[in-house]
This record gives C-alpha cells, sequence and structure tokens, in this order.
C-alpha cells in the first residue's frame, strides 16, 4: 500500500530581519512560496546552466497545489531610507564624459526600507502536499541539494539557508502543528486574506527566460554617427496568485441545561450580547484562578481590558451560533463558536479548557446551565462560508452613526423626518464601510443598505440588543453587504464584534448565474444583440488569461466542440448563455442548467462555470463598442421577485424572438408559434395555453424574429431563453 508524501524544505535567515517586496513594493510575509522557488533556482544554477534533474524537480514543483507555510510571527520595523543609484546609471555614464562617482551623485535617491522584524530562531516551513506516494523519489535529491546551496530568500540582504526533506504527510503535518509561530494556508478565497505568489506551470521557463532578457537589455541599434542604445525590458516572470490567511483555532460549545432529558438550552437572540459577555466573564474567573501570572493576557487578549488598537486582531472572538435553516427553525441560539487567533499569547487549549468550566448554578448549587464542547460544526460552518451577500442576524454596533429620535407631526414634519433618515443611513452606511476596514475585509463592498428592521424572517429589531448591554439602541443597525467577490466567514463587524453583536450570514448566490449591473456608459439606443456580443468576447478573453498557455478554451465558454462545429445539436445546450437586460440595466450570465431543463447536469459544468466566475470577478469595464464603454459593478440577482427569474404564467419578451428553422408553408404569425412551441419542447418546459405574437419581422437576409406573449396553465420559475440567439444575447422573456 502507498503511502502519500510530502516535500518540507525548512528556511532559517541569519537575521531576525526581511526585506522582500511583493509586486505592491511592499513586504511581504510570510515569504512567498515564488521567492522560494527562485532562490532554489538561483542557488542550484552554475552560472548561466541549470543542471537537467534540478529543473525537472522544479518543473514538478510547478503543478503541485499551494504549500502551506509555518512562519514566525513578524512585525513590521521601523521605517528608514536607503540611499542608492536610481536604474539610469548607465545614461549618465554614455560617453565617458562623467566619473562615477559624479554619475552616481547625480543618480542617487533615498528609498523607504521597512523590514519584517521576527524571531531568527524560529525557521520557516514550505509543506508542498501530494509530493508523492511513497517508493523511490526521483525529484528529491535534486532539491535537497538545491536547497544545501540557498544563500538568499528575497532581497539580497536576506542571507538564508534551507534544507529539505520528503516526509509521510501525518509526520509533516505534526511539524507544522508544533511550529510555534503562524501556520498559513492557501485560502478558499474570501477576500479577507493577503495574496502571495505561488509557483504554477511554465514558472521555471519564465524566470530563464528573464534571466537571459536581463543579460541582454542594452542593445545597440543602428550604425555610425546614428548609433544608439536600447533598453529592452525583459519579460516579466509567470507566478499564480494565491490567497492566503492565518487561520484561528475554533472550539465549538452547545449551551446545554442540567436535566439529563433536555440536551439543549437555548437563549433569545437578542440576548447574543448579554449571553456572551456573562459567557466570557465566567471562563476569564476559571483561567485567572487557575494561572494566576495570566492574568494580565486575560484582561487584555479575552476580556479586553486595556487592550489598544494593535491588540484588536489578537484577541479572542466570542460568536453565539443560533440556529438557522427551514422556516420552522425558531432562531435561539444554543451553541457558541470561540476562535483563538494563531498571533494571541493564550494558549488555545487553555481558553478551551476554560469555557468547558461555564456553568451556571442554581441556589443548592446544582447545574441549571452549562457549555460542553462539541466536535459537531455543522451549524457553524453555516456562517464560516464564503458568500458576496452577507445580512446580519444580530445588529451591528456602530456609534459613529447613531439616531436622532423624530416626532412624526404630519407635512413638514414628515419631510424634516425623511430627510433626517436619509442623512442617518447614509451616516451608518459610512460607518459599515469602516467597520469592514477595521475587520480587515479587503473585497470591495459595491452595495450597502441598513435598516432598524431584520433582514431575516426570524430575527429581532434593533434596539431589541440594546438591553443589559453598554451599547445604546441608537448606535444599532441591522446591514446587508454585497461584495464584489466572495468573502469568507465567519463575518462579524461593528464595535460590538466580540460580544457578539454583528454577526453576518452569507446568503446562497442563485447557482448558475452571474450578474452585473451596468452603472454608466450605455448608450439610449443600444441594441442587447451588441452588448451581449461584446460581453461574451469580455468573457472569452478573461478565461484564456486564468489557462495554461496554449490551453484550449472549454466548450462551456465557446460554444463550440474542439474541431469547430457548435454544440447543442443534441438539444443538450451544454454552453453558457450570455443576456443583456437592458431594461434592467444588467447583463447576465447564465448556466444551461437554469433555462434547460434536462440534457445537462450541474456536476457536468460546474467546473468550468467556476472557472468563468473567477475570470470575470473584478470586470468594471466593458467596451461595447455603439452601445457604449460600460461601466460595471457586481450585482445580485433575487430569485423570488426578479421578473426574470420569479415563477410566473404569462411571459413576454424581452429581446427579440428567432426562429430555429425556415417554415415554408406557414406564415410569419404561424411559423413564430410553431417555432416558440418547439423550443419549449426542446428545453423541457410545458406546453402553453397561448402563443401570442405581439410583432414579426424580417431582416435583410430573410431572418425571422418577433417579439412573443407566451401563457403557461400554471406559474413557472425562470428564466426563459429561446430561439436561435438564445446564449448570444435573443429570445429573452420576462414574466408579467
Amino acid at each position: 500500500m502507498s503511502m502519500r508524501r510530502a516535500l518540507l524544505v525548512t528556511v532559517r535567515l541569519h537575521e531576525g530581519r526581511y526585506h522582500g517586496l511583493d509586486r505592491r513594493k511592499a513586504v511581504e510575509w510570510p515569504p512567498a512560496p515564488a521567492r522560494l522557488f527562485q532562490a532554489l533556482l538561483a542557488a542550484a544554477a552554475r552560472g548561466a546552466a541549470v543542471p537537467v534533474e534540478t529543473r525537472a524537480a522544479l518543473d514538478r514543483l510547478e503543478v503541485l497545489p499551494p504549500p502551506v507555510i509555518a512562519a514566525p510571527r513578524g512585525t513590521p520595523g521601523q521605517t528608514f531610507d536607503n540611499f542608492v543609484p536610481n536604474n539610469d546609471l548607465d545614461a549618465k555614464l554614455a560617453g565617458g564624459s562623467r566619473r562615477f562617482e559624479e554619475a552616481v551623485a547625480l543618480t542617487r535617491d533615498g528609498k523607504p526600507v521597512r523590514p519584517i522584524l521576527f524571531d531568527a530562531r524560529m525557521p520557516i516551513l514550505y509543506c508542498w502536499r501530494d509530493w508523492s506516494t511513497g517508493g523511490d523519489d526521483e525529484h528529491a535529491p535534486a532539491l535537497r541539494a538545491a536547497a544545501r546551496r540557498l544563500y538568499q530568500l528575497g532581497r539580497g540582504i536576506d542571507m538564508a539557508w534551507a534544507d529539505a526533506e520528503v516526509l509521510d504527510e501525518e509526520e509533516a503535518e505534526r511539524r507544522l502543528s508544533a511550529h510555534d509561530g503562524m501556520v498559513y494556508r492557501p485560502s478558499n478565497g474570501g477576500g479577507n486574506g493577503h495574496d502571495l505568489p505561488c509557483p504554477t506551470t511554465g514558472l521555471r521557463r519564465s524566470l530563464e527566460a528573464r534571466f537571459e532578457g536581463t543579460r541582454a537589455r542594452f542593445r545597440d541599434s543602428g550604425s555610425g554617427r546614428k548609433k544608439i542604445r536600447l533598453f529592452v525590458q525583459p519579460p516579466k516572470p509567470r507566478f499564480a496568485t494565491v490567497t492566503y490567511d492565518a487561520r484561528p483555532r475554533r472550539f465549538v460549545f452547545e449551551l446545554r441545561s442540567g436535566d439529563p432529558g433536555d440536551r439543549f438550552s437555548g437563549r433569545s437572540l437578542h440576548d447574543a450580547a448579554g449571553f456572551t459577555g456573562a459567557a466570557r466573564d465566567r471562563a476569564a474567573e476559571h483561567l485567572c484562578t487557575a494561572i494566576p501570572n495570566l492574568t494580565e493576557q486575560v484582561d487584555r487578549y479575552l476580556v479586553g481590558r486595556n487592550a489598544d488598537d494593535r491588540d484588536k486582531q489578537s484577541r479572542v472572538r466570542l460568536v453565539p451560533i443560533p440556529s438557522i435553516g427551514p422556516e420552522h427553525v425558531d432562531g435561539m441560539i444554543r451553541r457558541l463558536a470561540v476562535y483563538v487567533p494563531q498571533s494571541c499569547p493564550l494558549a488555545p487549549d487553555d481558553v478551551a479548557w476554560a469555557f468547558s468550566q461555564v456553568a451556571s448554578h442554581d441556589a443548592d448549587g446544582v447545574i441549571v446551565e452549562e457549555l460542553q464542547r462539541v466536535d459537531d460544526d455543522r451549524m457553524v460552518r453555516r456562517f464560516e462560508r464564503s458568500g458576496r451577500r452577507w445580512s446580519s442576524v444580530t445588529p451591528l454596533a456602530l456609534s459613529t452613526a447613531r439616531r436622532r429620535r423624530i416626532d412624526a407631526g404630519g407635512g413638514a414634519n414628515d419631510r424634516m423626518a425623511g430627510s433626517e433618515r436619509a442623512r442617518e443611513e447614509t451616516r451608518a452606511i459610512a460607518a459599515v464601510h469602516h467597520a469592514l476596514r477595521h475587520g480587515e475585509v479587503r473585497a470591495p463592498a459595491f452595495d450597502v443598505r441598513v435598516r432598524r428592521e431584520p433582514f431575516d424572517r426570524h430575527g429581532a429589531r434593533a434596539e431589541d440588543f440594546a438591553s443589559g448591554t453598554r451599547f445604546s439602541k441608537d448606535a444599532l443597525w441591522h446591514a446587508e453587504v454585497t461584495f464584489a467577490e466572495p468573502v469568507a466567514g465567519p463575518l462579524v463587524l461593528g464595535d460590538g464584534r466580540f460580544l457578539g453583536l454583528g454577526l453576518m450570514r452569507p446568503h446562497d448566490p442563485m447557482r448558475g448565474v452571474l450578474a452585473f449591473s451596468i452603472v454608466d456608459g450605455l448608450d439610449s439606443g443600444a441594441a442587447p444583440e451588441s452588448v451581449a456580443h461584446a460581453a461574451r468576447r469580455a468573457m472569452m478573453a478573461r478565461v484564456q488569461h486564468k489557462l495554461r498557455r496554449g490551453e484550449d478554451l472549454p466548450v462551456y465558454v465557446t460554444g463550440h466542440e474542439p474541431d469547430g462545429s457548435p454544440v447543442g445539436d443534441d438539444g443538450a445546450h451544454r454552453h453558457v448563455a450570455v443576456v443583456a437586460d437592458l431594461p434592467r440595466g444588467r447583463i447576465l450570465y447564465v448556466a444551461p442548467t437554469r433555462f434547460r431543463r434536462g440534457g445537462v447536469r450541474w456536476r457536468e459544468i460546474q467546473a468550468d462555470h467556476r472557472l468563468t466566475a473567477r475570470a470575470l470577478e473584478g470586470m468594471d469595464v466593458l467596451r461595447a463598442g455603439p452601445a457604449g464603454l460600460l461601466t460595471l459593478a457586481p450585482a445580485v440577482v433575487g430569485e423570488e421577485h426578479d421578473p426574470l427569474f420569479a415563477p410566473a404564467r404569462t411571459w413576454e419578451s424581452v429581446t427579440p424572438y428567432r426562429v430555429t428553422r425556415h417554415y415554408r408553408r406557414l406564415g410569419d404569425e404561424d411559423a413564430l408559434r410553431a417555432d416558440v412551441g418547439s423550443e419549449l419542447d426542446r428545453a423541457g418546459w410545458p406546453q402553453p395555453v397561448a402563443v401570442e405574437v405581439l410583432a414579426a419581422r424580417r431582416g435583410p437576409r430573410g431572418g425571422l424574429s418577433g417579439r412573443m406573449r407566451v401563457v403557461f396553465r400554471t406559474a413557472q420559475t425562470g428564466p426563459l431563453l429561446l430561439g436561435r440567439t438564445a446564449h448570444k444575447g435573443g429570445g429573452l422573456f420576462a414574466g408579467r
């Protein structure tokens, strides 16, 4: 039986300073895996040549998933100016008219440097899983030799040495867990980690090409008196950007009653802050009693007493978990999740022990209620998923957005109340953005809504949470935030985030639908087909950029087989539809599983749809030719009330419907009716009770199109896309 093995590279820096810069000219920490890859390649080189066995080993490293990194805790050091010559020193020396010292004085400039400080006694570990499955490893000796020749990591002043070894994955994980620093793991997305360049296919070749280009970056052009020296920029290396985060230790406790026959004990949702604060204080008391010398750290990192802004990211975070799910769920708090950051000085196991001692007793000393540690985290994981749209379960405490009470008296008083309410909501929205920055959520929020009423059916009004807390009811707001990219949970915002307030829950997006709103730039006479055509070309270009060099676009994106023939002759329609819904100012990318009932399954296109979603992240501009230069923003589709998706009996054309075949013996209106009926049958929809032709038109080449109204016996859920151009912006219907 083969055993999975991992590659573990151990790096030690000579001094407790690191000066490596990322592409934004900011010091990166921990040192990126791509820096280690570069250092290994440089260490293995013999002049300009790299041994063949080392090339093969590094190529193997390129195709592995990103590594897990264990590194000491790094803190930014003091900034100082380092005066160095600029890059145009060669130009100052051209012609021999100046001495070297004079040229350096003319080009010298101060460069700010701010190193990362850390404990140099602790190593940095890089662990690549799936390195091999046991047996002899032909690549391990070459990588071990390259690691032992490594002499620097990052910039030239970051002297280092390293070693590489192949271990069982269990042993490698034990080494990572035993590291006294922080463990950084590749994130599943989320906008609240930090990006590091990592090896990807073609990196080694791109580095060698950059090396050769750097050696020949100065070239002579022309001849005689017209001879000039040109500077040619060497090619850029090929990196993959991966989001890393240092995940905290998480412990889950269930709130149980002292009665053996009753498993759970619940607290009302609006008692979230009181319940969380009481549990925190009792756990702190138990911890200080058991370990008296930790009193100061417990006060700062658990209770929050005497803590400053630098301590907030290291504080223990308590999240009361209400029951969420179907309509009959009551929303009571029955669980408490305790998150201990890796940078927290308190030992995670000590914190877990303290909370397991929390209990309430009656007058006779009998346990009435207690916290019990459990392994079942299914309910907690619902708040840890990634999502683009989040709504508050418990309100956010926004101290800079207090509300004034205005008595409604009709007339002018109503107008004053309305304007004052608008200003209050504007301040609250600004406070939510401020809370996102404090919570280190880096994904941009393009839509924020605030109100006093809950967004959840089982929720409570914001002011109901103020009782028994230090927060004024005027500073509590419910909020709903939509991000430009998925954000990983748990997401807890506002001034009360350490007491259970500001808990957000993710909402599942409509599966198979990617939406963008057109913010600006759309011409008043724009044709939907031209906008859809531009959006489709943009999608293909962005997906191609995500693929490896030489890799073909998937059929899901192009709608064509590798030989160029169109797909869909069998009725399956396995490619995405691009919809320009101009009446509502948006562009939609709709998976075929949404509008084709049967013929293709979600699991068959899931990977390609996710690739498309990643490629379209960040698309904020679309050049649509005569339709205009469009400014885009991500949008969220509401399935219950959206006219393209909500159930309806009557559906009318939004974009022209084009027939799929030629009907020789039928008139235009009869041909349109017959073709719509045939297309509904192919799409798996029921036959309508009526098909009306609102308008019919013949194109310059005789193509037949029209505006239609389709009526069904029972309400049908959209979207409804039919006809020859259904995948390219045509044949879109909306419910009436």
